[in-house]
């Protein structure tokens, strides 16, 4: 079990530079497409958890469902990260293989579907899902295979202790991190009364307990918190129970049914204007509200796991999906495929059980380098490494978690879109 530093302790303050990283959250579909520089591995090949000789990636990335905006951010990095790994001469001598499926979301067996795929292309390690719930349904599945699952974007804290055969790691920090930031930031901002409405799944209801306990620990009040099912056809009875509290701030914990949830607020009476607002990762979104009356965001604030993406990373994605508009868990998708890489040449075995056993070793107390082909002529050259992620450190403690993390604070203008610019970001040390 972690331990998350008492509020604002191990928190410090950088300046905002550059663009929004976002996340959390499940997509659909179930078709998977091999998007590999490589052949196919031979179907004589042994179990992907003996390992062939090959390294084969398989992402569960949301292509659908209710964080399809996450998708794209996510499958650009990985893609990014495997040309440049293929462009270094690969893992083991060989090219790397990749198979994308779709992860869909909870409301579907998608997930579950092309786990099997991948399975059965003898993938050695898994990155994804985005979701915690979705990833959460299917860990036992990827981790009792033998293959490593590696989520860009899970926040939940549950996987801190969750029985994962010390297969599963993550580069996005525990929600105890966020929350821990977003209660700060609502208290700070002078609201004395707080309503909080949150999803009803792993991931909200840990991120409100969070956001709570920090409200509370700061000297606030949470006058009515609402866990609602995110499924339901109306928020109108959820919504009622803030405006009877009549909250000063309002926290919002959710994924795209937050629109209607938005919607029902500015209704019953209970607008940004008049009442401060504030979102997080799963609903912290570009494409969600655009559609709404002009200035209905105005000034809402939102949090988001991640440091700032340099602008040159920003271009490589770019010429990676021209039609990238959004960024999120780039930078975090871009790490895993990294580090998953580099924990098999330090292996020298594409067997997820061995890839496993050097993650924590690649990550931290080495040489520092920043790219596979740096790190990898490092690895070759008989030393230890330390790679430094687009994401941040990414140095692993015992549990799979990043030991130290970032978390950036957005807000939105008149359009309903947040600035691609952080107000400021937060790092604090995960272990306290």
């Amino acid at each position: 079990m972690i331990r998350i530093a008492p509020v604002g302790r191990a928190l410090a303050v950088v300046a905002a530079t550059s663009l929004a990283l976002t996340a959390c959250g499940g997509g659909g579909g179930d078709t998977a497409t091999q998007t590999s520089q490589s052949a196919a591995p031979s179907s004589s090949a042994p179990a992907a958890a003996q390992g062939d000789g090959t390294l084969t990636l398989g992402t569960l990335l949301p292509q659908t469902g209710s964080l399809a905006f996450l998708g794209p951010p996510e499958i650009a990095g990985v893609n990014l990260a495997v040309k440049e790994i293929n462009e270094a001469g690969g893992v083991l001598g060989k090219p790397v293989t990749k198979y994308d499926t779709d992860s869909g979301d909870t409301t579907t067996n998608i997930a579950s579907q092309s786990v099997d795929k991948l399975l059965a292309q003898k993938a050695d390690a898994i990155i994804g899902a985005a979701s915690s719930s979705v990833s959460e349904s299917v860990i036992d599945k990827i981790t009792g295979a033998g293959v490593v699952q590696f989520s860009p974007a899970n926040t939940s804290d549950k996987f801190t202790t969750i029985n994962d055969k010390g297969l599963y790691f993550r580069t996005s920090p525990p929600d105890k991190l966020q929350g821990r930031v977003l209660g700060d930031l609502v208290v700070s901002d002078g609201n004395d009364t707080v309503g909080i409405l949150a999803m009803q799944d792993s991931y909200g209801t840990g991120l409100a307990d969070q956001v709570q306990k920090t409200v509370t620990d700061g000297g606030a009040e949470v006058v009515e918190r609402v866990d609602y099912d995110p499924k339901a056809a109306d928020f109108s009875a959820d919504v009622a129970k803030i405006k009877a509290k009549n909250p000063k701030g309002i926290v919002l914990i959710g994924f795209e049914e937050t629109a209607k949830v938005v919607a029902e607020l500015v209704k019953q009476g209970l607008p940004a204007d008049k009442h401060k607002w504030y979102m997080v990762d799963g609903n912290t979104s570009n494409t969600n509200y655009v559609k709404m009356p002009k200035g209905t965001l105005d000034g809402v604030k939102g949090t988001i796991p991640g440091a700032a993406a340099p602008e040159e990373f920003q271009a490589k994605l770019k010429a990676i999906d021209p039609k990238l508009q959004d960024f999120s868990y780039a930078p975090e998708s871009y790490d895993a495929a990294n580090l998953i890489a580099l924990a098999a040449e330090a292996a020298k075995s594409d067997a997820g059980v061995d890839i496993a056993a050097k993650l924590a070793e690649v990550s931290k107390g080495g040489e520092k380098c920043k790219s596979f082909k740096e790190c990898v002529d490092l690895l070759k050259a008989g030393k230890d490494i330390d790679y430094e992620g687009v994401s941040g450190p990414v140095e692993f403690n015992d549990a799979g978690d990043p030991a130290v993390a970032t978390i950036g604070i957005y807000q939105y203008g008149a359009t309903n879109k947040y600035a691609t610019k952080a107000l400021e970001y937060r790092t604090g040390n995960i272990a306290g």
